[in-house]
């Protein structure tokens, strides 16, 4: 097999027509999942600036038993927007007995093992290594049936590399990537997540050398990039999640009253631990005892618990239901069309994260345009604080400090009895740079006026080089099937 592009490739203007973008965004809409925000917008403003679009994802069936699913997320998709939805799931979150096999059901924990080693022999990322083939196959009868000028990668899961790389190496069409998150860095731990020798140390380096841009979510990661990758560093851009002005609504204050009670509101995935939940509790516990104005405060919690079988398998649920005593609640998921409504009902927010400097999390942009006192209950040295630093309704950072964070529940009560509309003015300009729209618009505009222009070899460390890729291992290429657009 050829290492080397083709260097024949007419360009969308050669042909006479619209440039067309295909983008493995697997988590597009209807997928209640964060990411599908950015992907959503990320769609739209190509199609905004005249490129047609083609999505590839999964099938709606495997979100429903993973993330979940919110079809009001579908309302603000361009129409023509076309979506490719490969019948690909997660084979461990399958949960009907009677398409076990004989040692999943009698040995489930070697099964799983055995699952694991399978899939990340054909690509080295474990859950997803084996949907390899199939999105390699996609990729190609996009083309073949509309041919590409760009492809744009998502991820996770990063096997999507693997489906840019053979566009490229087959047919000479240029990709660009979006960690989102980065691949070899740990986030939440801030550690290396492999090392370089490693296969995924290989398969970044060289999706890498090749990739037209390179988009991470903030200025640590991409710090790390740049640092690791310096041949790379002018082509790794920070495009924020930012946040859907739909989603905020315009603030109606009102002044506390201790026997109506506060409400205080936390929305995103409960995805942190249960330490950390358990000293949130403990915290909201203590601080309505000693504060008057939070005597009958209520403290709402509402979206997806865990993804898959994590779902009820982490204890949150019932420590949720325990602190029911307490004026703690689960709402469940909230749809897309009800985020500001949402929003318009509390009085407070609770902003619980995981990780540290490297974790910024989308919601944090939400919270900080809603114009209402926030509680952080994360890291001192988390990148969501330099978010909201110099926002006027933030009680601050404490990590896991329960005394201190009864502190900020107690301040975040006060505020509400005291804020003024020029604060909540100047929170809302605070939060304006920071629109979804306005973030990805400036990405994308740069992003398809460099590929547009660029040649598609891109030098490596002064040489054009193409090193050679794996092939699938033969049973796995013999299950790729082709897809239909």
């Amino acid at each position: 097999m050829s290492t080397s592009p083709p260097t024949d490739r007419p360009s969308a203007a050669d042909r006479g027509r619209r440039p067309h973008l295909i983008y493995l965004a697997v988590g597009f809409p209807p997928a209640a999942k964060s990411c599908a925000y950015r992907m959503r917008e990320t769609a739209n403003q190509f199609r905004r600036i005249g490129w047609d679009v083609t999505v590839v994802t999964i099938e709606a069936a495997s979100w429903e038993r993973d993330s979940g699913l919110d079809y009001t997320l579908l309302e603000q998709v361009d129409p023509e927007i076309k979506v490719v939805e490969l019948p690909l799931a997660r084979e461990d979150l399958e949960t009907d007995v009677r398409k076990f096999s004989e040692e999943r059901a009698l040995r489930p924990a070697k099964w799983l093992a055995n699952l694991r080693k399978r899939e990340k022999r054909i690509f080295p990322e474990p859950v997803f290594g084996s949907w390899r083939g199939a999105l390699e196959q996609a990729v190609l009868d996009v083309h073949r049936q509309h041919p590409a000028d760009l492809l744009l990668a998502s991820c996770v899961p990063y096997v999507n590399l693997a489906a840019a790389w053979k566009l490229w190496e087959t047919h000479g069409v240029p990709y660009a990537v979006d960690f989102r998150d980065g691949w070899s860095l740990d986030v939440v731990h801030g550690g290396p997540a492999f090392t370089p020798d490693s296969d995924a140390g290989v398969w970044e380096r060289r999706i890498l050398d090749h990739c037209q841009s390179l988009w991470v979510v903030n200025d640590p990661i991409a710090d790390h990039y740049r640092e690791h990758y310096p041949h790379v560093a002018d082509r790794v851009h920070v495009v924020r999640n930012g946040y859907d002005k739909d989603s905020v609504p315009i603030i109606q204050p009102r002044r506390p009253d201790p026997e109506t009670g506060l409400t205080f509101g936390y929305l995103g995935t409960v995805n942190y631990t249960s330490h950390q939940l358990g000293v949130v509790l403990n915290a909201w516990r203590e601080a309505r005892k000693q504060e008057p104005l939070l005597r009958n405060a209520r403290f709402e919690i509402r979206g997806h618990i865990g993804a898959g079988a994590n779902r009820e398998a982490n204890g949150l649920t019932e420590l949720i239901r325990e602190a029911e005593v307490d004026g703690v609640s689960f709402g469940g998921p909230v749809r897309k069309a009800e985020v500001a409504e949402t929003y318009a009902g509390w009085d407070a927010l609770v902003l619980i994260l995981i990780g540290g400097r490297y974790v910024t999390s989308g919601k944090v942009y939400e919270y900080m345009a809603a114009g209402l006192p926030i509680v952080s209950v994360h890291e001192v040295d988390h990148d969501a604080c330099r978010v909201l630093d110099s926002h006027p309704l933030w009680t601050g950072a404490c990590g896991l400090d329960e005394i201190r964070l009864v502190d900020s529940f107690r301040a975040a009560a006060r505020m509400v009895a005291t804020a003024t509309e020029e604060q909540r003015a100047a929170v809302r300009a605070h939060a304006d740079p920071f629109t979804r729209e306005s973030l990805m618009r400036r990405a994308v505009e740069q992003l398809a006026e460099h590929v547009l222009d660029a040649p598609t070899d891109l030098p490596v460390n002064g040489a054009v080089v193409h090193p050679s890729s794996e092939p699938l291992p033969k049973d796995e290429a013999e299950r790729a099937g082709g897809v239909r657009v």
